[in-house]
């Protein structure tokens, strides 16, 4: 059994912020006042503070000297770059998991995320298929064990669930498309096929990429 220690409470002011950010409640450029935060969850100044340093090192805000904190804001070269990035990441870890992936066991826990990403698209529930896109780069980090490769994709992971809420709320269908793609994915990973691999992801970030550009032109 794992021992996973409570979060902190800055941990917890960060979770709550950028849960708001990441559905769209604080705009881009939004300001973020510490004394409001404060007053509105009864906690201390210095937890809203330390949050906030959370909440920049995931891409979330951007806090400047004499301004103080807002949100960070989503430009077309923000997001190309997010996953440019995010994408080599992510086959990192497929590659990972053909490689040390020995028995049905270990695909245990993809199975069941295929499984409640297939519940999510139907009943179109957002939140719900963004949380289960994240549990599979979640179950894949112990077939790399790497963590540099995990703490990197741990902060990087509230700025790309942003992009997703944007892009599904305004095409819900194409949970149906993600879904498949990971069904792809599996089948590479389970015939240890990096080519494969690298291709399903790469075409899974264009996708994807462009269609989080053209929720954020409409907007």
């Amino acid at each position: 059994m794992t021992f996973k220690a409570p979060d902190s409470l800055s941990e917890q002011i960060a979770q709550h912020l950028a849960e708001r950010i990441i559905r769209g409640e604080l705009k881009e450029r939004e300001r973020i006042q510490e004394q409001k935060v404060t007053q509105a969850m009864n906690v201390s100044r210095g937890s809203v503070r330390e949050a906030l340093l959370i909440l920049e090192r995931r891409h979330l805000i951007t806090i400047l000297p004499r301004r103080g904190a807002q949100v960070s804001e989503l430009t077309q070269q923000h997001v190309r770059s997010l996953y440019t990035l995010v994408m080599e990441l992510y086959i990192l870890l497929g590659y990972a998991v053909a490689e040390h992936w020995r028995t049905e066991e270990d695909l245990a826990p993809f199975r069941v995320i295929q499984q409640r990403l297939a519940e999510a698209r139907e009943k179109e529930d957002i939140l719900a298929f963004v949380d289960s896109s994240f549990a599979i780069m979640q179950a894949a980090y112990p077939f790399a064990d790497n963590p540099y490769l995990q703490q990197t994709l741990d902060n990087l992971q509230p700025a790309i669930a942003r992009t997703y809420y944007i892009a599904l709320e305004r095409r819900r269908g194409q949970m149906g498309t993600f879904g498949a793609v990971f069904d792809g994915l599996l089948l590479a990973v389970i015939d240890r096929d990096p080519v494969r691999i690298r291709e399903v992801l790469l075409d899974y970030g264009k996708q994807n990429c462009e269609l989080v550009l053209a929720a954020l032109a409409e907007r």
